[in-house]
């Protein structure tokens, strides 16, 4: 039950990425889980373990590393759409 939970929450934190910063992700709910558990780990990684625990996620942390990643993501779709 603890991956099922892990895999909702890591939804949310890619989707509420996806929302604060009014871009899509590519994959939808795909996309979301792999940015919102890619986002935790980045967050987790740069900004350390502190906030309140969601679904085994720092969720502050874990927010702020998808949006930085749907950031990212999105420039380097952005600039390879162009480049086509």
């Amino acid at each position: 039950m603890g991956f099922i939970w892990a895999l909702i929450i890591g939804g949310i934190i890619g989707w509420l990425a996806g929302l604060i910063l009014g871009r899509d992700i590519p994959g939808g709910i795909i996309g979301n889980i792999i940015a919102g558990f890619i986002g935790a780990w980045l967050g987790s990684l740069i900004l350390g373990s502190w906030g309140p625990v969601i679904g085994g996620f720092y969720f502050i942390p874990a927010l702020i590393g998808a949006i930085a990643l749907v950031f990212i993501v999105s420039i380097i779709l952005r600039s390879v759409r162009r480049s086509a």
